[in-house]
Formats: C-alpha cells, structure tokens, sequence
C-alpha cells in the first residue's frame, strides 16, 4: 500500500519479474494497524485484487498452490495479507493456500506488533491450508553467525565474504542492503519448496502434497522448517559437508527459521525436500538414522515424507529443506500471546483500532481465544508424549 516501495521494486534489479499491470498500490500504508489493512484497504480494493488474481490463474495451464508471503508486525502484512488469504478461500476454494508469514521479534520497533500478529494469527489458522512460520529472531542470529565464521579464517569456514547466504553468484546487485542477507534465506525456502514444479527429479514432490502429507489436522497446519546449506563457500575446491551431516543439520537449531527446539517435542510429521546428486539409498539411511532421535506420534511413526530434485542450487552440489510439523511452534506462539496480553491488559492502543470502520473490541478477545485454543491443542498432543509406551516394531517395507 505504500507506492514508493513499489517504485523502488520496479527500478531495481528484479524488475523484469513483476508486470506492472498486476501491481495494486495507494499513497500511504496502514500505519501498523491491523484494522486498516483488513478493513479498510481490505474493501476498497476488493475488487481489483480478485479481478487481478483470476487474470493471473487463468493463465496457469495446471494451478496447485497460491503462495501468499506477507510479514505479521505490521499494518498492510498482516490486514491486507489475511485479507487476500480470504478473498482466496471465496474465490478458488479447491486451490491449497500455503503461506510464508515473517513474525516480529520481541525487539521489534512497532509497538503495536503483538496485536497485528495475533489478530492475523486467527485468519491464518481459520483460512490457511499450510503455515510457514518465519522469526525475524532466527534470521538476525543465522546471519550473524554465518558472518562471525566468514570473518574467523578458519579452514572448515571458507565463506564468501560479499555473500553470507546463497543467492547464485553473489546476488543480483554489487551493493548489499542490510536486509538483504534475510530476505536471501526467506527466498531460498521458496525456491527449495518450488524445485519440484521447475525442475526435474527421481521422486518430485506437487505443492499440493506438503499440505496433504504433513497437515493431519486442519487448525495444526503450521510448519517449522530448516535449511542446509546456509552459505556459499568461498573456494569452490573446499568439499562441501558430508551429506550426512546436512542432515543432522537439517535437525538443528541453528539451521531453523523459528526459535524451536523441535527434538524435544512430538512430531506430527516431517518432509524432506532434497537437491542435487541425492540417491534413495543416501535419504533411506539417514532416517533409518534420525529415526531414534525423533519423536512421532505413535499413529504416525512413518510420517515422513520425501523429494528428490535433481538440480541442485547454483554453487552447491546438494542442499536439503526439512519441513516439520511439531508441537514446539506452540512456544513461540505462548510468548506471542503474552506480550499481547500485556498491551490488551492495559488496552493500549486500543482506540487507533475500534476506530476503524469494520473492527470491534469483540475482535480482540475473539483472536486471543482462537490463540490459546491452538496452543491448546498442540498441549494436548504435547502430552501424550510422555505416556508413550512402547511400540511393537513395525514391518518395514522397502520404496
């Protein structure tokens, strides 16, 4: 909603990926407020927005998946951004709606974050197919530390200097933005999720399969993923991490896009999406590997599911995205409910709100409880965890 974020995308070096007949913009943005995104800029551009998106699917020959990336903290991201999940859920109902959502950090600068966020959490959870939590937290600290070891000088930690994170051949443009090391990363999942639809492979994955494969329930659609590798190496001589080890990398904090420890909750289900030269023998082994050190839900211990693209990003010879859906996305969500609660409580800020033609106190207090009925429900599944008993070995049958 803002036209100088606009102008400055279509002089950029990305122009050439966006028609401009396809871009809605106004004046000014929502003023970090939820209501202006969704109520009000959410019914004045109603119909444009959908006349756009079918032009756009018309044009498709097979349309699996809508992709709708928007962050949460602030006005537009959130509003207008679960405003067109809507409008999307009307309009192509059979359609999967698979959404990137980038979540502020408890740091954040705009005061008003923790209510946009959980106002926009209960139209994710509502009309959303698939979820992709993504902290600005996790993003600031991968960047970091990928930072720290290029500057170390180590040999194990050759790394491009100019490029923390892969994106080709340095990036598209010479100068470095100083974002542009997160939004990298935020692409990167992308592309891996897409590789399937662009590339050939022995075993590709449809879009539509991650929801189907990893969503058994139909609010517990949020997904933590991991992504592996997270730089590129300066000496493209240096070998590259045993392919084992990018697995258990997969599986650890430090390669997660969320503040979770996923090992020490209960998995749902898991996908690995792989590229590069990976053969089956090489995934069979390392989740016959990974198996012990996970927990599954005792209905679902095989619940993994896999893809194998053959080409591999520019610069790797393999990489590898882990999607899991785990209990553990319910801490960050607890954390997310308490910082709104301590705003809610005092009703800060609160008229810049109910002000807003459309929006009412009611909303509130009617996201909050959708929050914590989520929460609640990844508790209960949490809890069986401990009551697991032992299971009898189940036949194993080979792919």
């Amino acid at each position: 909603m803002e036209e100088g974020v606009l102008n400055e995308i279509l002089q950029g070096p990305l122009r050439q990926l966006f028609s401009t007949t396809q871009l809605i913009s106004d004046v000014s943005g929502s003023g970090n407020n939820w209501a202006v995104g969704h109520h009000t800029y959410g019914s004045a551009y109603r119909e444009q927005i959908v006349e756009q998106i079918r032009k756009a699917a018309e044009h498709c020959d097979c349309l699996q998946t809508f992709f709708v990336l928007h962050s949460m903290g602030g006005g537009t991201g959130s509003g207008l951004g679960t405003c067109v999940l809507k409008l999307l859920e009307e309009e192509f109902p059979e359609v999967c709606r698979l959404v990137t959502a980038v979540y502020p950090s408890a740091e954040d600068d705009v005061i008003t974050s923790p209510y946009n966020s959980v106002l926009a959490m209960r139209e994710l959870t509502e009309h959303a197919d698939c979820v992709l939590p993504i902290e600005n937290q996790s993003l600031v600290d991968i960047v970091s530390k990928i930072q720290h070891m290029a500057h170390t000088g180590k040999p194990s930690c050759v790394i491009k200097k100019d490029c923390t994170i892969i994106s080709g051949q340095g990036g598209v443009s010479k100068t470095e933005k100083p974002f542009d090391a997160m939004n990298n990363i935020v692409a990167n999942l992308l592309l891996n999720i897409t590789s399937s639809a662009r590339f050939e492979g022995s075993l590709n994955m449809d879009l539509n399969e991650i929801t189907m494969n990893l969503v058994p329930f139909p609010r517990l659609h949020y997904l933590v993923s991991s992504l592996t590798p997270l730089y590129t190496l300066a000496d493209v001589s240096v070998p590259t991490r045993r392919l084992d080890q990018m697995f258990t990398d997969a599986f650890s904090k430090e390669h997660q896009l969320m503040k979770a420890d996923p090992r020490h909750s209960l998995y749902l289900a898991c996908a690995l999406m792989l590229r590069g030269d990976v053969q089956m023998s090489d995934l069979r082994r390392n989740i016959e590997r990974l198996r012990p050190m996970l927990s599954f839900v005792p209905w679902n211990e095989e619940g993994w599911k896999a893809s194998l693209c053959a080409v591999p990003p520019v610069g790797h010879t393999h990489s590898l995205l882990a999607l899991a859906n785990n209990t553990c996305v319910k801490t960050s969500f607890m954390q997310l409910r308490d910082r709104f609660i301590k705003l809610y409580r005092k009703k800060a800020h609160l008229h810049h709100y109910v002000s807003v033609e459309g929006m009412e106190t009611s909303g509130f207090s009617e996201a909050l409880h959708s929050l914590s009925a989520l929460i609640d429900e990844y508790s209960q599944l949490d809890s069986t965890r401990s009551s697991r008993t032992h299971q009898t070995p189940r036949l194993n049958i080979a792919i």
